[in-house]
């Protein structure tokens, strides 16, 4: 992996950051530290503030009985309590002691699933609530644990003895105590906006004190502020955090509600932003498209977040500030990455994919990238955010964008990624027929002097999409190096048939429904083997078209969909 000298400065800077946040961090969980989170305890819950997640019933009882499915990995307990297992599964882990789980409990709604809950708790006070260590005190996981313990306070504390609820009430208060030394320190991602989201939760639902809400209040603004963009979408450039922080943020709104104050402008301001740029990242399926790691999307979860957009219209067709842009014709969709690379301290899901995009034709997907396994064996995910493994073009078999995978780095940073686009320009070219823009990305440039540019284009009312792929010189001039060459790739979903006819056109259709007739000028088409990592029920076999040119020959190729009508129609 060759990384520029700028690239390697700033990364080395970044790990350099990281490691004193850890440091401090152990530090602060030192016994000289400890006194700084004791304090009063509340006297109880004011509001115990509502979830948006979905829940299942179905699931407590599985937890009753000892089996813990939890970040797509499932651990039986033979009666032990969770918190005593030694799991090497670190999504597993961080997803019991965040606790999100109590949801299902709330939802079984029987004093069974109420004691469990409790009985849960209790062992986690018991065995991690005296000493600040581990994952289980990760400041992100804290601030899932708080969020979750108050929303569902009602189910932990239904029946309690006062022993056990003064004793949730005084873990409860350490827990916010050692969150609000910490977060300072927490990178600038979506970690720390839920940890000032916890915060805000804490000082409407607990007793306290006018100050210590403002405080509060005034804290999550700034950071709402720094991180969602004024498009709606977050700095990571990834739809998952859209969707993540909303499910916080609008039970948050909720809550100021409720108690009778008024929320932070920026927070009304941000969900107003928001779900327009949910709706513009989703198919007309429900699905949210594919890029910077977003994997599937479960429909009624979707479903229960945009019940609060009150906005209503079609979805915006340019999200300038996140960096995609969006083609939308009768039932016809286009979405598309045209940003350059997130902020690397917010990088550790980004993919390679500048200039790819999706198309779908009513609910039927056809082109996709190949998305990401959310739960699924770590060592796939770098080939799910190569550039290989999305709809658009590469440059001698390599990607826009490259990745840290040293050992020391990932350690401290996860696989952040470095050395990607940085100029990426883009230019709607809409007329009263058709939606399209013109796009081109520096990416390649630094090692090959070569700019890839893009231009789409939507018409006859969504029946036609037209594309032309070019790599030029700084100078615009044609690429013309010898060795050189690129490959451009269109990754069809597992549930498109594809097929040849004669003169080169290949025919995308779904089962029984319309599709596609793929024509390309320049380059004949070859279909090859891929992979689709966002299935629901994991990574799925699939196909791909493939413009191989060489660059010394061809430098510019102009390619076509056109739209076929489904058997039995007129």
């Amino acid at each position: 992996m060759t990384i520029l000298a700028d690239d390697t400065t700033r990364l080395w800077a970044l790990v350099a950051r990281e490691f004193w946040r850890k440091t401090r961090r152990r530090l602060r969980a030192g016994p000289t530290y400890r006194w700084r989170y004791s304090g009063r305890t509340p006297e109880r819950v004011l509001i115990a503030p509502p979830d948006l997640r979905l829940a299942d019933p179905q699931i407590a009882l599985e937890i009753y009985y000892g089996r813990f499915p939890l970040s797509g990995y499932l651990v039986e307990t033979s009666g032990n309590s969770p918190f005593q297992m030694e799991v090497a599964h670190r999504g597993w882990q961080r997803s019991l002691h965040g606790f999100r789980w109590l949801r299902h409990m709330r939802a079984a709604g029987t004093e069974l699933s109420s004691a469990n809950a409790r009985a849960l708790v209790s062992d986690w006070i018991a065995m991690h609530g005296g000493r600040i260590s581990g994952e289980a005190w990760d400041p992100a996981v804290t601030a899932r644990r708080i969020i979750s313990w108050l929303q569902h306070s009602s189910v932990v504390l239904q029946g309690a003895e006062l022993r056990v609820y003064r004793s949730f009430l005084r873990s409860l208060a350490l827990q916010i105590r050692y969150l609000r030394s910490t977060v300072r320190g927490m990178p600038r991602s979506e970690d720390r906006l839920r940890a000032r989201i916890a915060l805000a939760f804490s000082a409407l639902s607990l007793p306290t004190s006018a100050s210590a809400l403002r405080s509060a209040t005034r804290n999550l603004a700034e950071e709402l502020d720094r991180q969602i963009l004024p498009d709606g979408g977050h700095i990571s450039r990834n739809p998952m955090a859209v969707l993540e922080i909303l499910a916080d943020l609008l039970p948050l709104r909720q809550t100021y509600a409720n108690q009778a104050e008024t929320p932070p402008e920026a927070l009304v301001n941000a969900i107003e932003r928001m779900l327009p740029a949910l709706r513009f990242f989703r198919h007309r399926d429900g699905s949210l498209a594919r890029f910077n790691g977003m994997g599937v999307t479960i429909a009624d979860r979707l479903a229960a977040i945009l019940r609060h957009d009150e906005t209503g219209g079609a979805p915006l067709l340019h999200a300038p500030h996140s960096g995609y842009e969006r083609l939308s014709m009768g039932d016809a969709t286009v979405i598309a990455d045209t940003g350059a690379a997130p902020p690397v301290e917010v990088s550790g899901a980004a993919h390679a994919g500048c200039l790819s995009f999706e198309l779908s034709l009513g609910r039927h997907h056809y082109v996709v990238n190949a998305g990401t396994d959310t739960f699924g064996a770590p060592e796939f995910r770098p080939l799910a955010r190569a550039t290989a493994a999305h709809s658009t073009a590469t440059i001698n078999d390599t990607s826009s964008a490259r990745f840290a995978h040293s050992q020391r780095i990932s350690d401290m940073l996860g696989e952040p990624l470095v050395a990607g686009p940085r100029v990426v320009t883009c230019e709607r070219t809409d007329t009263q027929s058709t939606q399209g823009f013109f796009a081109r990305h520096d990416g390649y440039a630094s090692r090959f002097g070569l700019y890839h540019e893009r231009a789409l284009v939507l018409s006859d009312g969504g029946a036609v999409l037209s594309g032309a792929d070019s790599f030029l010189t700084s100078g615009r001039v044609a690429a013309r190096a010898e060795g050189d060459h690129a490959a451009i790739r269109f990754h069809i979903h597992p549930d498109i048939d594809l097929y040849r006819q004669p003169g080169d056109r290949l025919i995308l259709r779904a089962p029984g429904g319309d599709g596609w007739v793929f024509t390309a000028d320049e380059v004949e088409p070859q279909i090859e083997e891929s992979i689709y990592f966002a299935g629901l029920s994991g990574p799925r076999r699939c196909r791909q078209l493939v413009l191989a040119l060489p660059l010394q020959d061809v430098s510019t190729v102009n390619w076509r969909f056109e739209r076929i009508e489904g058997p039995g129609k007129a």
